[in-house]
């Protein structure tokens, strides 16, 4: 079977998350589902209560990684996503970043 990968171009989507978002395991259920789906980027909370996202990979993937987001994990209860396409960057994990 073929790597994904090499099927389809990659993508890169960053995401702004808002609603009841953060104290819910919102990050750490995005880093267990995107490192699965096998997406690299990074998550974290930011200081408007609101959670940032970025993931890098192939189209399809990142497509069901954005409909996750709208869900998130149980607790959450998600309001709004806002999606903004960029240029990839190459990055090549997924991981929680703090904000600075």
């Amino acid at each position: 079977m073929q790597n994904p990968t090499q099927m389809s171009q990659s993508i890169r989507a960053h995401l702004f998350i808002s609603g009841r978002v953060q104290g819910v395991g919102y990050r750490f259920a995005t880093v267990d589902t995107a490192s699965q789906l096998g997406l690299s980027g990074w998550v974290r909370n930011l200081p408007d209560g609101r959670v940032e996202a970025v993931f890098e990979g192939v189209e399809e993937v990142v497509e069901e990684m954005i409909r996750w987001c709208h869900q998130g994990p149980p607790a959450a209860m998600v309001k709004d996503v806002v999606v903004e396409y960029e240029e990839p960057e190459g990055l090549n994990r997924f991981e929680v970043r703090r904000f600075e």
